[in-house]
């Protein structure tokens, strides 16, 4: 897609710290992480989000799960992390393109979500 950050990076447009790719997705470490490990996963085929999503995605949705743990433990976060697809607007979705959140580290992520007041 046209000026999609995420697939400039996922051609090589832009760079990034890449830690894994493959022929479905691209992990890169975000470059405003929030925790010490905090990789971001993406298809290589443009998606806008899980709202766009069919059966003929699963392969890359699977491969996306599959490979977290992975790349969790690879960069320090072998007693456990978060993974988050933020979807839409009232997801918290930023960059319109399907992207895995790889959060961890040495201390405890913190609580799932805010509670609404």
């Amino acid at each position: 897609m046209g000026d999609c950050i995420f697939c400039k990076i996922a051609v090589g447009e832009i760079p990034a710290k890449k830690c894994f790719e493959d022929d479905f997705v691209i992990a890169f470490h975000d470059i405003h992480p929030l925790r010490p490990t905090h990789v971001l996963v993406i298809p290589k085929r443009h998606i806008v989000s899980l709202t766009n999503v069919g059966l003929e995605d699963e392969p890359v949705l699977g491969r996306m799960l599959s490979i977290a743990q992975k790349i969790a433990v690879e960069h320090g976060s072998d007693d456990g992390f978060r993974c988050i697809i933020n979807t839409g607007r009232v997801g918290g979705q930023e960059v319109p393109h399907l992207h895995l959140h790889i959060l961890g580290g040495s201390e405890p992520v913190g609580p799932m979500v805010s509670k609404v007041k």
